[in-house]
């Protein structure tokens, strides 16, 4: 860790998760909680949960959960070390400077150090481009009419014609081979050596939301295969969670976010005004990159290529951004080929208008659909409508369902009632169909489910716990952190007995921060956000207290006999077993 625990501890309670919540999140006081729509998953009723007396927040959908630290590190891809300086520096708060040992140094340092690496090959190719060697690059760039300023805001570049350029550069800043091998900028082998990614390419630097270099897009120079080459995925670069532009599209003003295929497009419509544009970078959308641009808009204009190829690309990105909650529409190139073409012959008005008449998605999908069929032929035509009503299916809404199916009618004079029927029809069957799936599922998860059921109890125990303190004494010297066999179970309970042991109070968003990784904080959170029924009376909860803690135990018991070797050991359990039987702990004063 950078930090003491009393400075970590210090950076969190001077940072009220809820605050900071509703800074990215909409929430709306709900009982004792805050309620709004989780900024991770795709949902229309609210199951993201913020407590402020835990510090904590949790969502009952995706299952993610932790403190102040754990959200600003999912939500901005940060690591810890980063969201302590973002959180230190909101609260106020100076961090001291700590040294550390070499080994944690490097292990810390390294997201670090490939960032400040890709910064200086950022740089060390734009230089390229401004230089005599670049001179073929800059009037490439000036033949695809893109300006100076555009050249300078989005830092592109030249990687000349020598293969091992940027590496003796790196090299001569002090950075080793296997440092070097880590940034996908160098490729190292023993017949040639240290060599570049990118030669004799221009560059496009990628930058993640907070302007990072992150990666490197190149298109070759003259004749060269691939034409396109990107970064391969590192500690600091995922393809699919980052859009090629957002840094410069978050800050747009406009309601709606405009996808498109290349580097080129996203520049040019920026220069054009259009700076809302993004583009997924060299892999096909996915649902990271739709949920990522749910931060920002709900309406997503896709301006893929209008070959097959882009076709094709807007067909599988559309429910992608449905499922994600956006209003998805297309934006029509015809006759040209994308954006980037479309301007340049058109103007900036034109494209506008295109704009402003972006197709609605469904309809695209049965314009494209349509062409698969001829329709002359009643055969043909009756398959085309089959396929129509599979599509509609997935309109849960009756009344958007039968607005589309209205909108079918009047297009293609099938008949509102026939064609209602035949989706209904389709409709049962998926309904049918998924019954048969859950079944399946249930006989094959049965045992899971009673061995997940220990683990449950647990769960629900640990949050008992935290929201009634009073708790912890009723079940001493029956329950301790021993009897959570669970690996993470038994850490966040032991941390738990001895907070409360010392303080005879919890605090759980503080067992979080022993937790560096995101993942790690989010299982950990988990522990203690078991949905808890609100609705008992007394004698009810205190039948359901007395039945978990007796799973727990009796669980804790029976691994305890299987792992014992020692016969008067085994007699003790025995006798502790047959305890259990007579077990009950009242919760009159709680």
């Amino acid at each position: 860790m950078y930090y003491s625990e009393e400075i970590v501890e210090e950076v969190r309670q001077r940072n009220d998760v809820v605050d900071v919540v509703s800074s990215y999140v909409k929430l709306q006081k709900k009982g004792n909680n805050y309620m709004g729509l989780c900024p991770f998953h795709n949902e229309k009723s609210p199951s993201f949960s913020v407590s402020g007396s835990k510090q904590m927040y949790h969502c009952f959908g995706c299952g993610v959960g932790g403190n102040v630290f754990t959200f600003i590190m999912e939500y901005e891809n940060y690591t810890f070390v980063e969201a302590m300086k973002y959180l230190a520096e909101r609260a106020g708060i100076h961090l001291p400077e700590t040294e550390l040992s070499e080994e944690d140094k490097k292990k810390a340092d390294l997201r670090g150090r490939l960032l400040e690496i890709n910064k200086i090959a950022a740089n060390y190719f734009y230089y390229q481009l401004k230089s005599e060697r670049g001179q073929l690059a800059y009037d490439y760039f000036k033949n695809r009419a893109i300006t100076d300023e555009s050249i300078t805001k989005f830092g592109l570049g030249f990687s000349n014609k020598f293969s091992d350029d940027l590496y003796q550069y790196l090299k001569k800043q002090g950075y080793d081979d296997s440092l070097l091998k880590e940034t996908g900028l160098v490729t190292l082998d023993e017949k040639r050596g240290g060599h570049d990614k990118f030669w004799n390419r221009v560059m496009f630097p990628i930058m993640d939301a907070n302007n990072r270099v992150i990666g490197f897009g190149g298109r070759v120079m003259g004749e060269g295969s691939p034409k396109y080459l990107n970064s391969p995925e590192t500690k600091v670069f995922d393809k699919s969670r980052n859009l090629y532009g957002l840094n410069f599209a978050r800050q747009s003003r406009k309601k709606n976010m405009i996808i498109c295929e290349g580097y080129m497009d996203v520049i040019s419509l920026h220069q054009a005004g259009f700076d809302n544009t993004v583009a997924s970078l060299g892999t096909a959308f996915t649902g990271l990159q739709a949920n990522l641009l749910k931060r920002y808009t709900d309406e997503v204009l896709l301006s893929y290529d209008s070959d097959e190829a882009g076709i094709k690309a807007a067909l599988r990105a559309i429910p992608i951004l449905k499922e994600a909650g956006l209003t998805a529409k297309i934006i029509n190139m015809k006759p040209y080929k994308d954006p980037d073409e479309f301007i340049k012959a058109l103007g900036v008005e034109a494209f506008q208008e295109r704009v402003d008449h972006a197709q609605n998605s469904f309809y695209f999908e049965i314009e494209v659909l349509e062409q698969q069929f001829n329709l002359a032929d009643p055969e043909e035509k009756t398959k085309f409508f089959h396929e129509i009503a599979k599509k509609l299916v997935v309109f849960k809404e009756e009344i958007e369902r039968n607005n589309y199916i209205e909108a079918i009618d009047r297009r293609y004079n099938v008949g509102f009632e026939n064609l209602r029927k035949l989706v209904n029809r389709y409709g049962l069957q998926m309904i049918n169909g998924q019954a048969y799936e859950r079944s399946s599922e249930e006989v094959q998860t049965k045992n899971k489910k009673l061995e997940d059921g220990f683990l449950q109890s647990q769960k629900i125990l640990l949050t008992w716990l935290i929201e009634d303190t009073r708790l912890f004494e009723k079940i001493k010297g029956i329950i301790s952190s021993q009897d959570f066999k669970e690996d993470l179970y038994f850490k966040v309970s032991k941390m738990l007995f001895e907070q409360y042991e010392k303080e005879k109070q919890v605090t759980p968003a503080k067992i979080l921060n022993q937790f560096e990784s995101k993942e790690e904080q989010r299982e950990a959170a988990s522990l203690f956000n078991t949905s808890l029924s609100k609705d008992m009376n007394l004698l009810e909860r205190e039948k359901a207290f007395n039945e978990i803690v007796i799973r727990i135990k009796k669980y804790s018991l029976d691994y305890e006999s299987k792992h014992v070797t020692d016969i008067t050991q085994l007699q003790e359990i025995i006798k502790k077993q047959g305890n259990l039987q007579k077990l009950h702990i009242s919760l009159q004063d709680c």
